[in-house]
């Protein structure tokens, strides 16, 4: 699935499975003989290993290495916190379902968060988006006139492998795929006040960052009027098998009546069963073990912080 997401970013070209977490001199070669890569890149946070050793020191010292500035705000280890934050007393086990998750995601004792971060309530996220940062993640062109625009909605939220997915195929019933991003009160409506566990801009810039999508609407309506498929000149409207939200259709008020009506809504076999509440599960259901080490990186990383200088560069 990781490689899956890999694959998916606009900006990637190849993808080297099994990879060593140390650059080791062999590997380091193999990178530059065979791969005929220039440089070794990081972020201008530390990557130390187990001995306290820089990971990236014979890159360095060969002059083979390039330092980027790291995206204020982005981090796994603050995401899987805002994960563990909605954890009760005791793990949820992987046999317990779906709408038992979802009630203890969406009840907590209270809303205090303490100094570590595993408080109860939503943490809130550091990410600081800009004009130029969203302008950086656009392709930078809409649909020609004779387009054949294809539309789908969502969450979207820790975007995952069942998102690419459903994105690819999406993608390839038309040339132009307009994605519509729900506003985090939208989410929390349907699934709990716990959710999103990203938030608007987090969500728009990964749905944004996959190859297959062309466009999104940050902040897009749960019904979906004809008005707005005139707007954006919707050709076809899609929607996966495998989705948090499938009663939809029995509400009085079904978000996608307009598209039915018109007879441009298309119903899409999911190729993998992954969702937002399942990858919540996995994180929930070993809680203890992922505390603990989100307690040593949120330390390395508040140190980072504590001691961080400009970089320049975006």
């Amino acid at each position: 699935y990781r490689m899956k997401m890999v694959r998916a970013v606009k900006w990637v070209d190849d993808v080297i499975p099994d990879a060593p977490y140390a650059i080791t001199e062999d590997f380091m070669n193999k990178l530059f003989n065979e791969y005929n890569i220039d440089y070794i890149i990081h972020g201008d946070d530390p990557c130390l290993l187990p001995d306290g050793t820089d990971a990236y020191a014979l890159a360095k010292k060969a002059g083979r290495y390039k330092q980027i500035k790291r995206t204020e705000g982005v981090s796994t280890t603050d995401i899987v916190g805002r994960m563990l934050l909605c954890v009760r007393e005791r793990p949820v086990s992987d046999n317990q379902s779906h709408s038992s998750l979802q009630r203890q995601f969406s009840h907590g004792h209270g809303q205090n968060i303490d100094d570590s971060g595993f408080g109860n309530g939503t943490k809130i996220s550091h990410f600081l988006p800009t004009s130029r940062r969203i302008v950086q993640f656009s392709n930078g062109r809409g649909p020609g006139p004779d387009s054949r625009v294809v539309y789908i909605d969502g969450a979207f939220d820790l975007f995952h492998a069942g998102h690419v997915e459903i994105l690819r195929l999406a993608r390839g019933l038309g040339d132009f795929l307009l994605v519509g991003i729900h506003t985090d009160q939208t989410i929390s409506s349907t699934r709990g006040p716990h959710r999103p566990i990203m938030n608007l801009h987090e969500r728009s810039l990964s749905v944004l960052a996959c190859r297959y999508v062309d466009e999104v609407i940050i902040g897009a309506p749960w019904h979906i009027s004809k008005d707005m498929i005139t707007t954006f000149n919707i050709s076809l409207v899609v929607h996966g098998t495998i989705a948090e939200n499938m009663d939809y259709t029995e509400d009085d008020s079904n978000p996608y009546a307009a598209p039915i009506a018109m007879g441009i809504y298309h119903k899409l076999d999911s190729p993998l069963d992954i969702t937002t509440s399942t990858i919540i599960r996995r994180i929930v259901s070993n809680h203890e073990a992922y505390q603990k080490r989100n307690e040593k990186k949120e330390a390395s990383e508040k140190k980072y912080y504590d001691s961080k200088s400009f970089v320049n560069g975006e």
